[in-house]
């Protein structure tokens, strides 16, 4: 009974269609607007070279590259290492990487930083206005659009780290909070929606999935506390099912074949979560003074979402569930950057591979540009004024003491394309790899000196290599040689490897000193093929997500036509 009255309580509330087109129309014009604020400077100083730049470009110009070789959804990264390739594509979530390589498949890719930034700088702030609109007034749900969209940790992400993918998964934390707080109320038709943000975050980034994880269970059971009712958890929790399901192709390739590689490598010594709490003293000294950065930062959206909530505390009422259910998030994700929460990153599953508790600024942000946003006062606007001038000068504060660079991209499209290759990503290297031992000069098929472990040039006058194809997923070749011998290639191994050799499967070995590919072959002419086999994890992800996404339509069909027959009736 009482949710009905509550649920009757915010539809009389809400703005009339065409005035919410309206408001929805300025939210798109102030969101463009702040995005193209945003990525501004790129024009004239060159791309923000932040942290983490240079492993997303090259993902971009990798997967593009294999598109153009007929290779849909890449899994091996050829260039990786410096062309000994590691399985970066089953790890890291594709989104980010997919949309970077659209973009660049049709702008010059010195262009599509700054295009992937702006286009989602604008997605977060739209999706942020479906929230607030809900709860909020036009102007305000306006503000909490423009708010989210600038706040300080998209400018952080955007200047100090080239995070491109948290910047991805940020723009469905808005669509996921929308969609859970319309099931908590009862509205089953969200559980689609739910279901599609909380499965668009994992497959942008997986610590900001983590952090949706974690967010969603505790607003459901925060809300099946308040409401002393288990809907919430139940409804909420199929949906989290079904987003799991929907990204499934991703995720269990990845929890399945993280065995095979260096996973440990993301969270040990200076990347340990208790290590990075808010001003840390405890780290390395380039890690301490970043932290102090972020957590200077972080004080300031602290202290702005404890006046939002004072300043909207008279007003709860008139948010129903969403205000306390937000409020509860803000507490915890402001205890989760605090030393005392070590013992939670100790013992949470999967907590620790944010790696930075301060990620969970992510959150915080958007609650901040809510609570903000919610507040009644006679001096709002000024209030707003004075809001939207701190962040500009944040912004500026950031952007000038970021590194800006020109050279960036073209450097590593021409490395690509010279067959240089680039760094790898820490953790995503085979479980046997040394990337510390690697020869760059090493050619693509050598030969295996056992004393010294290192692979060198076919001698001409002991045999002879012919490379056919030599493709991210297939190399082709023959080799001749008068004595019995080990060649050495230019790959490492990894277990999805398929080796033929004159038609018959065999094992690979692996060099001890670089874990590179090693094949011994008996004196005589050879013929081997080798093939990036889909291993059955891969398999079984993709039929469960084929499976889920067969479910929501048929869910979604059902709803439309119950409401077709209603509206008839």
């Amino acid at each position: 009974m009482t949710v009905g009255v509550k649920e009757s309580t915010i539809q009389a509330a809400s703005p009339a269609p065409r005035q919410t087109a309206r408001s929805g129309l300025i939210a798109l014009y102030a969101v463009t607007l702040v995005a193209t604020a945003i990525v501004l400077p790129m024009c004239f100083l060159g791309n923000a070279s932040g942290h983490d730049f240079q492993p997303h470009v090259a993902s971009w110009i990798e997967a593009a590259g294999q598109w153009h070789q007929g290779i849909f959804f890449p899994r091996w990264a050829q260039w990786a290492n410096f062309g000994y390739g590691e399985p970066r594509f089953i790890f890291y979530p594709p989104a980010s990487w997919m949309l970077g390589g659209a973009l660049g498949s049709v702008l010059p890719w010195r262009m599509v930083p700054g295009a992937f930034v702006w286009l989602t700088i604008i997605a977060a702030g739209l999706s942020m206005w479906k929230l607030a609109r809900e709860w909020l007034a036009p102007t305000p749900a306006v503000a909490a659009a423009v708010f989210f969209a600038a706040n300080p940790y998209h400018l952080a992400i955007v200047y100090y780290r080239s995070d491109f993918a948290e910047l991805l998964a940020s723009a469905f934390f808005p669509l996921m909070l929308w969609g859970a707080l319309g099931l908590i109320r009862g509205e089953w038709r969200r559980l689609p929606l739910l279901a599609i943000a909380f499965a668009g975050i994992w497959l942008s980034n997986a610590p900001a999935g983590v952090i949706a994880t974690y967010s969603l269970a505790l607003i459901l059971v925060a809300a099946c506390v308040r409401g002393r009712s288990v809907r919430p958890l139940l409804l909420g929790g199929l949906g989290m099912f079904a987003g799991f399901g929907l990204a499934a192709f991703y995720l269990v390739p990845a929890w399945w074949e993280q065995r095979w590689v260096q996973i440990s490598r993301t969270v040990a010594t200076t990347y340990d979560p208790q290590r990075n709490f808010l001003f840390t003293r405890i780290n390395d000294p380039d890690f301490i003074h970043f932290n102090w950065k972020l957590s200077t930062l972080a004080v300031g959206v602290i202290l702005f979402t404890v006046l939002g909530v004072a300043a909207s505390f008279k007003h709860r009422r008139d948010l129903p569930h969403v205000w306390w259910l937000f409020l509860t998030l803000a507490v915890a994700a402001v205890f989760l950057m605090l030393p005392p929460s070590a013992f939670l990153w100790r013992h949470l599953p999967e907590l620790k591979f944010l790696q930075f508790p301060w990620r969970w600024l992510l959150v915080l942000n958007l609650i901040f540009a809510f609570f903000v946003a919610a507040a009644r006062s006679p001096t709002r606007r000024w209030a707003w004024l004075t809001l939207a001038c701190a962040m500009w000068a944040t912004g500026a504060v950031i952007a000038g003491d970021t590194g800006w660079d020109n050279e960036d991209v073209p450097a590593l499209v021409e490395d690509v394309r010279a067959g240089r290759g680039y760094e790898g990503i820490e953790g995503f290297q085979p479980i046997n790899a040394n990337i510390d031992e690697l020869d760059d000069e090493s050619p693509l098929v050598g030969e295996f000196d056992p004393e010294d472990g290192d692979v060198g040039e076919f001698d001409p006058e002991d045999g002879a290599v012919s490379i056919q194809q030599w493709s991210p997923e297939t190399k082709v070749f023959d080799a001749t040689s008068e004595d019995a011998v080990t060649l050495g290639l230019r790959l490492f191994n990894y277990p999805a490897w398929d080796i033929r050799i004159d038609g018959n499967t065999v094992a690979a070995a692996t060099a001890p000193k670089t874990g590179q590919i090693l094949l011994p072959l008996a004196a005589g002419s050879h013929h081997i093929e080798i093939t990036f086999r889909r291993t059955r994890d891969r398999a079984v992800g993709a039929l469960v997500s084929a499976l889920f996404v067969a479910g929501l339509v048929l869910f979604v069909s059902f709803g439309f036509r119950t409401s077709r027959r209603k509206s008839l009736v």
